[in-house]
């Protein structure tokens, strides 16, 4: 091959050293040297010959090495004296029947000393590039006149094939052990930059086989938790979990096992000093290129502070909107002390006390609430907030307001307009319209129109209805609640059969959200 080795009639091959000896570099000629396949080799081919001496060999730089050896001692020679240096500069065996009449061997000491070699066969050893390695031969004290029968030749041939075989497999094996020990240095480095890097982190960090079990943790999960490295493996994190905790970490955490959605779960943590602290464990999955799971990978982040913070918030919230809840009651209380000693503002006392009781109402849906004061409908619910407002309004279990069509969220900015727009309309429908009379009803249709909602009030079963010829405060109020703090629009039907209101407000207003 160019570049390799070339070969010409006149001269032979010519070798590039250089890549010879990087191609001999690959191979694993330690683990071949002297073993028991290449050594039955060499026997049979000094049986095959009838000779006492049998050698595979390689040329090196400035030596000549014995791989395999039968009837000598000698590890190699030195490559200037090398018969098989002349071998190897062709592509037929080299076949010397008596080394004494060969011009090229007349002065070789291995000739004319001890061991005083008169016969030579060797068949050199070629790569699959073209390269030539060494070869394999057999040498004879006497000389052999009649050189090699056929049958021997073609001997020394296969026998050098099985020689390459051998060659490229301890090449190739050399090859894989190469690459196997360089994705170990890989892989034991990549490992050590992430523990490197975990033990860095402030969060814990913890990591799992696809089916959950736990084989790692960073530094920083056994200093919080004080366990011992490997006490935690497997399924041992569970115990430092506060018991209240345990049943739902497990529910959680066998939910992403079995679906592969991310993990994340708020849970209370032993730590080392035997308290519980608040945490908030997260873990996400690692895929191959099929979108198989292959690794669970996990944090535990310290949010206790922050947790007691927001309980400490919640109960400030609570209290203070409790407070503001009692506001409304005093307020209501004052208003009717005062309308007993002005009997003259009682109807006026009567009507701003309703609203002041209808906003109180609207407040206590929509503040903060404990566990054991939350209301039983969500209180971002507008059904539910029309539903506290219309409680007044119950009939023997009948309510005769009812809410019909989409729910849609509210806050507490929402919540007082909303609270007195109803409060009027369901008050002057108690007086004067469908809630007046025992056989008289109220719907309240709510429905999503684009960006926009539809509230349609609908009176039914009250007296015939008489439009009003001037506006008073209730109208004023009503404009006032959805057009100018809910931004909306108000158009009034009134119909003999009973008021019909429709109020449009933007999506938006009802909520923060």
């Amino acid at each position: 091959m160019t570049g390799i080795a070339s070969c010409d009639a006149s001269s032979g091959w010519q070798v590039d050293e250089a890549a010879r000896a990087a191609i001999i570099a690959a191979y694993d000629l330690d683990r071949l040297r002297h073993s028991d396949a290449l050594t039955r080799i060499t026997d049979f081919a000094a049986a095959l010959c009838g000779t006492p001496v049998a050698l595979v060999t390689v040329l090196e730089e400035t030596e000549q090495r014995f791989l395999s050896r039968t009837g000598v001692d000698m590890d190699g020679t030195p490559r200037a004296i090398s018969f098989c240096e002349h071998t190897i500069k062709g592509t037929e065996p080299l076949v010397v029947p008596d080394m004494t009449a060969d011009p090229r061997f007349l002065g070789n000491p291995l000739v004319t000393d001890a061991p005083h070699v008169r016969f030579y066969a060797g068949v050199p050893l070629i790569t699959d590039e073209g390269m030539p390695l060494g070869s394999l031969c057999v040498i004879d004290m006497a000389p052999h006149p009649d050189g090699l029968t056929p049958l021997q030749q073609q001997g020394l041939l296969t026998l050098a094939d099985n020689v390459m075989a051998r060659l490229r497999d301890s090449r190739d094996a050399a090859a894989w052990r190469h690459r196997e020990r360089d994705a170990r240095e890989a892989l034991g480095d990549s490992e050590s930059r992430f523990h490197t890097l975990a033990d860095t982190m402030p969060q814990m960090v913890w990591s799992t086989l696809p089916d959950g079990y736990h084989d790692y943790y960073n530094a920083r999960w056994y200093e919080f938790t004080g366990t011992q490295p490997g006490s935690t493996d497997g399924e041992g994190w569970i115990d430092v979990f506060h018991p209240d905790d345990q049943q739902r970490a497990w529910e959680t955490w066998r939910q992403s096992l079995t679906t592969g959605e991310p993990y994340q779960i708020e849970y209370r943590l032993r730590h080392f000093d035997g308290r519980y602290r608040w945490v908030l464990g997260r873990a996400l999955p690692i895929r191959d290129a099929a979108g198989v799971i292959t690794r669970w990978f996990g944090t535990c982040t310290d949010i206790h502070a922050q947790k007691v913070a927001a309980e400490e918030r919640e109960v400030i919230a609570q209290e203070l909107s409790h407070r503001i809840k009692n506001i409304f009651s005093v307020v209501a209380g004052l208003i009717g002390f005062t309308a007993r000693a002005k009997p003259e503002l009682g109807e006026v006392a009567g009507d701003l006390r309703d609203r002041i009781t209808a906003l109180g109402r609207a407040h206590d849906f929509v503040r903060p609430h404990s566990r054991d004061s939350q209301p039983a409908l969500r209180q971002d619910s507008l059904h539910g907030l029309l539903g506290q407002l219309f409680a007044p309004y119950e009939r023997g279990g009948d309510r005769g307001v009812r809410v019909t069509g989409d729910d849609v969220l509210v806050d507490d900015r929402s919540a007082t307009p909303l609270a007195l727009l109803f409060h009027e309309l369901a008050t002057n429908a108690a007086k004067y319209g469908g809630l007046s009379t025992d056989e008289g009803s109220v719907v309240v249709d709510v429905r999503r129109e684009g960006d926009r909602i539809a509230l349609r009030w609908t009176e039914t079963g009250g007296p015939p209805v008489v439009a009003p010829t001037s506006e008073g405060f209730g109208s004023q109020l009503l404009e006032m609640s959805a057009v100018r703090q809910l931004g909306g629009t108000v158009e009034r039907d009134w119909r003999p059969e009973g008021l019909a209101v429709t109020i449009t407000v933007p999506a938006d207003a009802f909520s923060r959200g």
